[in-house]
């Protein structure tokens, strides 16, 4: 059944399309429902689960629980307040940083690795000073 699309209004044209994308999205949950069955019998008939034949990376699952990190740096005013040294900074070490005579080393918790000198002011400041240096060296 051949439709001339030539011959059709827009408003016949936009019912159309309409049409096909809701039976577009029917035909593909149904191959996508057959698909999974047949994954299901092969699996079943083998005696394997899809853990078997597909493996997390690294032994981690993917929803596993994530790492710890032990915190790195302490607020002085607020003790409860912590920070690893991972992702973005807290609004508090930023704060810190600016204050006269406070340095990043100066944060740290008792026993935490000492850190690379990290300088407050524009983002992106660290990336161009470890360019800098980088292009030193070279």
């Amino acid at each position: 059944m051949a439709i001339k699309l030539e011959t059709l209004s827009p408003a016949e044209l936009k019912a159309l399309i309409a049409n096909a994308q809701s039976q577009m999205q029917v035909a593909h949950g149904n191959h996508v429902k057959e698909v999974r069955e047949k994954i299901e019998r092969l699996l079943k008939s083998s005696s394997l689960t899809l853990a078997d034949v597909y493996p997390t990376r690294g032994g981690k699952s993917a929803k596993g629980p994530k790492s710890v990190v032990a915190p790195k740096y302490r607020n002085p005013a607020d003790a409860t307040q912590t920070w690893s040294g991972r992702g973005k900074r807290p609004l508090w070490f930023v704060q810190a940083l600016r204050k006269r005579d406070t340095t990043a080393e100066s944060l740290l918790i008792d026993g935490a690795p000492k850190a690379a000198p990290v300088k407050a002011g524009k983002k992106g400041a660290a990336r161009k000073v470890a360019k800098t240096t980088a292009k030193k060296r070279a």
